[in-house]
């Protein structure tokens, strides 16, 4: 008994470093009996005013981590839409075809990381944001795209494209 109270607050610690930290979190919908659930948060390109991402992602409940034996992650499953939501300024964004990460959350202790990449598409003047599984090894191929079209837009870009 003396060992558990560590191991306990321990094990708690690590948990809580795998996954958001809630400060997004506009919804919580329990997916099953065991506690799991599906978080929805929603953020802000930093670079980009006036464009608002919704995000849903797995969380993976105490219970079903111990009866599956998976103690220190989540799944790798996300899923994504923005869109405009006021006044678009542009500031200093990558414009390269790798575009940038704009979002990342743990998904386990070390290893895995849900990600969202903004890329911009000059051909179609859209935005484009990838949630994706970021791994050292074995990377995802669970993703989702949501795409943010400007064109006809009253946008402006604070350094020229």
């Amino acid at each position: 008994m003396k060992n558990f109270v560590p191991f306990t607050l321990m094990s708690a610690l690590v948990l809580t470093a795998c996954g958001g930290d809630g400060q997004g979190e506009i919804g919580e919908i329990n997916n099953d009996w065991t506690g799991n659930e599906i978080k929805i948060e929603s953020f802000e390109d930093e670079k980009i005013q006036g464009v608002t991402c919704h995000m849903a992602h797995f969380d993976r409940s105490v219970i079903d981590r111990m009866r599956k034996g998976d103690w220190f992650e989540n799944p790798s499953n996300g899923s994504i839409s923005c869109g405009i939501t006021g006044a678009v300024t542009i500031g200093d964004i990558d414009l390269d075809k790798n575009g940038e990460t704009v979002f990342k959350q743990r998904q386990s202790v070390v290893f895995k990381k849900l990600a969202v990449r903004r890329v911009y598409d000059r051909e179609n003047d859209t935005l484009i944001y990838l949630v994706y599984s970021k791994q050292i090894i074995d990377g995802s191929a669970k993703m989702s795209l949501a795409t943010v079209p400007l064109h006809g837009a009253d946008v402006t870009w604070a350094k020229a494209n």
